[in-house]
């Protein structure tokens, strides 16, 4: 097994970081005070292919693996969650087109995307809705040569901004077994009948867009549905894989963050004559924190190298990486506002703002204790019933 670093990941590391430097770091606290969505920097990141970097070479995108959109992720995270967030989701749902969708449907959606010319979104929760994917109620029925979907979508990033949604909907309600009888369709957003609704006062990631969904008899082509009717369900269990990689990664970026402004505030913040970096118990934070990202990011790089190269245990491994990586962040951005004292409680320095947005990652792509879960269930051998 080898995860290390090639040149050329090295090459795409630095470039992004110099990006992440130059472009979000000086407008992040705007962007989250304002709780406005990043429309120019996002358009920056997709000239260097950002927008489009899980996405294959033929229908524009950059093709990379995902263990190199780990690292993008880390870096993007590192300067600021909400706006990374904003980056790297423009393309959400695209690896349902990827993997399942028609010839016409990955042409037509997926290079805009990756040009910076769409912006995509997946629709899954519901208000009522969360872990148990299973209990989706949203009702598609077929009118014809149209689908007519009706129904509510909750937490949906890009809600208010995206071009279309790949949506979870129940296609086939006499279905037998509980996994059976959903389907995912294509919704454009200037459908009759679509209606979002932005979600303001997030605790955190506030840069990037979340919105509800209102359908009210939607019509799409029959076209609109993404590989096979009552499939959908099964289609999006594959990509929990990578996308929970994603979101270790994402918990990776988070706490190096947090982490590298507490050593630069511990080293320039003087007590008692002298830098609170020579202080031992700050010492040992700075290591345990420093230690425990590390650890992290090699449990993720080696999930996102399994992903890549289907190894076994691989949800296992995947349910590890989002489990440690999100806990890493969540504790290290806490340490990093202790670290800050009283200063690390208001927005003039970044560590109040990573320590609001460190908890998403321990939620959305399932919940911490649907990660134990999982974990459980796969070293007990025992498959989804």
């Amino acid at each position: 097994m080898d995860f290390g670093l090639t040149e050329e990941q090295r090459q795409i590391q630095d470039e992004i970081a110099r990006f992440a430097e130059n472009e979000i770091k000086p407008v992040a606290t705007e962007y989250d005070t304002e709780e406005k969505f990043p429309r120019e920097i996002v358009e920056k990141a997709a000239e260097m292919g950002l927008t489009g970097a899980n996405i294959p070479m033929e229908y524009g995108g950059a093709g990379y693996d995902t263990l190199t959109n780990a690292i993008i992720a880390e870096e993007l995270f590192a300067a600021d969650p909400g706006i990374g967030l904003s980056i790297q989701s423009a393309a959400f749902g695209a690896d349902a087109l990827i993997g399942f969708g028609s010839e016409a449907q990955k042409e037509e959606y997926l290079e805009p995307v990756a040009t910076g010319d769409a912006i995509m979104g997946a629709a899954i929760s519901e208000p009522d809705t969360g872990s148990d994917v299973s209990s989706v109620s949203t009702q598609a029925r077929k009118d014809g040569d149209e689908w007519v979907i009706n129904g509510n979508k909750m937490w949906i990033t890009n809600g208010s901004v995206g071009d279309y949604f790949v949506v979870l909907c129940e296609t086939d309600p006499d279905a037998e077994g509980r996994y059976n009888g959903f389907s995912q369709i294509l919704i454009e957003s200037d459908r009759d009948g679509f209606e979002a609704e932005k979600i303001t006062g997030k605790l955190g990631i506030r840069a990037s867009d979340t919105a509800e969904l209102i359908l009210n008899d939607v019509r799409v082509p029959e076209d609109n549905l993404v590989g096979t009717r009552g499939a959908g369900f099964l289609q999006i269990m594959q990509f929990f894989d990578e996308t929970r990689t994603g979101v270790a990664a994402q918990g990776v970026g988070i706490a190096r963050g947090a982490a590298e402004r507490a050593l630069e505030y511990a080293q320039d913040r003087e007590q008692f004559g002298q830098s609170i970096s020579e202080f031992q118990a700050t010492q040992h934070k700075l290591a345990e924190m420093f230690t425990e990202i590390e650890a992290a990011r090699q449990l993720t790089h080696k999930s996102a190298w399994s992903v890549d190269n289907d190894a076994d245990k691989l949800t296992q491994l995947a349910s590890m990486a989002k489990e440690k990586a999100s806990r890493v962040a969540v504790e290290t951005a806490d340490e990093a506002v202790q670290i800050h004292g009283g200063a690390g409680y208001v927005n003039d320095f970044d560590v109040e703002r990573f320590y609001r947005d460190a908890k998403i990652t321990q939620i959305y792509e399932g919940t911490t204790e649907i990660q134990k879960n999982i974990i459980a269930r796969e070293l007990l051998g025992k498959g989804m019933t």
